[in-house]
């Protein structure tokens, strides 16, 4: 007696498959656009040209790039772990300015090894721009509030992750194969 193969299972099993091996596809392709960041973003560090602070629908585009700004009022300072210019690891000191421009910006003031942020009244200071979470910081080249050199922006430090998520899809995908060719001996077993 022969056993017809579940159609509905098999659909089921091949749409999750090509899914699975789409997504992964998608994957290698934006590890490809990642590089072309990644080397676009090495190159603005070679490019000294002040650009304007950027408004947001600019940003993406200037990082790393070099931009001045007049912190006219410092609304408040925070301090985060990070590394001075010399690999030590401590406090990055950041303050959120005002600027002419009307809105706020976060500039990395300088390093220390306290998490206590200096006194800093502002004032003007170009650096690079930097992501910082969900925004942006100009990063100092020129330590503010008597504190010292920062490590410099990296964009080596962006995630590049993909080619090991394109993996992990094509992975899912023959697992998902293997147990459906097995669950089907094991029915006409």
């Amino acid at each position: 007696m022969t056993r017809r193969i579940p159609i509905f299972s098999t659909i089921v099993v091949i749409a999750a498959v090509l899914t699975m091996i789409g997504l992964g596809i998608w994957q290698l392709g934006r590890k490809t656009e990642k590089e072309a960041l990644i080397a676009q973003y090495q190159a603005a560090l070679q490019d000294d040209t002040v650009v304007p602070w950027p408004s947001p629908a600019d940003y993406e585009r200037d990082l790393f790039r070099r931009t001045t700004i007049n912190c006219l009022a410092v609304r408040s300072t925070d301090p985060i772990s990070g590394k001075s210019a010399t690999g030590r690891s401590g406090w990055v000191h950041i303050a959120r300015c005002s600027h002419a421009g009307g809105g706020e910006a976060d500039v990395t003031m300088g390093w220390s090894r306290s998490p206590e942020s200096p006194e800093w009244s502002g004032g003007p200071v170009t650096g690079r721009i930097a992501s910082y979470g969900d925004t942006i910081r100009l990063v100092a080249e020129t330590p503010q509030a008597g504190l010292e050199p920062l490590a410099k922006p990296d964009p080596g430090d962006l995630p590049n992750n993909h080619l090991a998520y394109a993996g992990q899809w094509f992975f899912f995908a023959l697992t998902a194969l293997v147990i459906y060719v097995l669950a089907l001996r094991r029915r006409r077993g």
